[in-house]
């Protein structure tokens, strides 16, 4: 019998029949919609992760095509998962939005960060992502340290999205994340 390779696996093929192949030897077609998602390079790099994965990782000798389609087809897609959840949030920086609306101007702060929320949600998002309350806050009320009245303009703040987007989504599926 003829020793494999340190760097070959055996891939066993429905059909009975076993070969074995390097990392650099495995060759991976897409198709469908996915053959757009990914270049070549991109796809022959996680193909050498599941060789891999196989070889080091779970100290294998053999694996079966379909396993190893099937682990490849799993790296793939919690890549285009990670893309997609990517695309989906929406990012709102209220920091930003109290310095545009003045020092200690909640008069004008609350219309800005109502214009803010419905112009994203116009789009396809699903996570609208507003940051800096804090710092927000501090803004608007002058304070240095936080106080009972930041509290309160806190929670104001934070209601005052909820019911706005209530209000405006409708039937949107939409999430609302104010850190």
């Amino acid at each position: 019998m003829i020793a494999l390779g340190s760097d070959c696996l055996v891939f066993r093929m429905q059909s009975g029949e076993s070969v074995p192949l390097s990392a650099g030897m495995v060759t991976v077609e897409l198709l469908g919609d996915t053959a757009t998602l990914f270049d070549s390079e991109f796809v022959s790099q996680a193909a050498d992760a599941v060789f891999y994965y196989f070889k080091h990782d779970l100290k294998r000798q053999s694996v079966t095509v379909g396993e190893f389609t099937l682990a490849l087809e799993k790296v793939l897609r919690g890549f285009k998962l990670a893309e997609e959840k990517e695309n989906r949030v929406v990012l709102a920086d209220l920091g930003k939005l109290a310095i545009e609306s003045g020092d200690g101007c909640e008069l004008f702060f609350f219309p800005r960060l109502r214009d803010e929320l419905r112009a994203h949600l116009k789009g396809s998002r699903k996570i609208l992502q507003f940051r800096g309350l804090r710092r927000c806050v501090k803004r608007l009320t002058g304070a240095q340290r936080w106080s009972p009245r930041c509290q309160t303009l806190n929670d104001r703040i934070v209601e005052y999205l909820r019911n706005c987007l209530s209000a405006e989504a409708g039937k949107a599926d939409c999430t609302l994340m104010v850190e």
